[in-house]
């Protein structure tokens, strides 16, 4: 499941990037077309190939998810390593917003955090990269906990060190491992927000060919009995979040050595 989850994701992103503009491009008298061997997810109302608007609609979807997810795990990071090493009082205030983020549905924070900063892109990376760190901050933070009754870590404070020396030195290289898995399993979460936020015209540009611009345009045209202008879009959504899924819990598995044992 895994080579062909990477598989799926490494051709995906080659194929949005190889395959030629031209094709999402205004052609009005190819428009309205069924999926064929020409066309393989058929045409939209203004004649621009579906497979082609897919692909790179997927590929500008897991650009803008990875830089969203990586930015939210540096904040769950920053904030759960400060947590667990800068004194009680830094613990109790990160910990009572850790408390204060997931008490509020964190869709309602993206939407409000993306209309702030104006929607497009930006918004999208900022409300994502503010609103998914509180639960891996938590984990972060007990880890960093069970790191600080190290012995190594107690030699270091019986020489002298700075809690920031010990924390950069010893602490954070212990927890790339957390970094990675962490983008890769907060990644499904976030292209999946992106695209319901760019669903609701508060995300990405319409002029952008992103999932959720894709099938928020082909909601006007189901109804016509233009199925597969949502049907491919969703079920390749849906697929590269699968498979994102899929690596996340197996690069899980590989780091956490209780079940690598299993």
């Amino acid at each position: 499941m895994t080579a062909l989850a990477s598989v799926l994701l490494i051709s995906v992103v080659l194929t949005g990037f190889l395959l030629s503009s031209d094709r999402i491009q205004t052609h009005l008298e190819i428009r309205n077309l069924a999926p064929s061997w020409s066309h393989l997810f058929g045409t939209d109302w203004l004649g621009r190939d579906m497979f082609t608007r897919t692909m790179k609609g997927l590929v500008l979807s897991i650009g803008v998810g990875l830089t969203a997810a990586s930015a939210s795990v540096v904040i769950a990071m920053t904030l759960g390593l400060a947590a667990a090493t800068m004194g009680k009082t830094i613990d109790r205030f990160i910990s009572w917003l850790i408390d204060l983020f997931l008490s509020v549905p964190h869709l309602v924070t993206l939407i409000l955090l993306a209309f702030v900063m104006g929607g497009g892109a930006k918004g999208i990376i900022i409300g994502i990269a503010f609103t998914h760190w509180p639960s891996l901050s938590r984990v972060i933070r007990a880890e960093v906990m069970q790191l600080r009754s190290a012995e190594f870590v107690q030699i270091s404070g019986h020489l002298g060190k700075t809690r920031w020396w010990i924390a950069t030195r010893h602490l954070l290289p212990h927890l790339a491992p957390q970094f990675v898995v962490g983008v890769v399993l907060l990644f499904p979460h976030a292209i999946l927000h992106e695209a319901a936020v760019t669903f609701i015209g508060m995300g990405l540009s319409p002029h952008q060919p992103a999932i959720g611009v894709i099938l928020s345009e082909s909601m006007r045209y189901l109804s016509t009995g233009m199925w597969w202008l949502a049907f491919f879009p969703g079920l390749c959504l849906l697929l590269i979040v699968r498979a994102f899924d899929v690596l996340g819990e197996n690069l899980r598995q590989i780091f956490d050595p209780h079940k690598a044992h299993e």
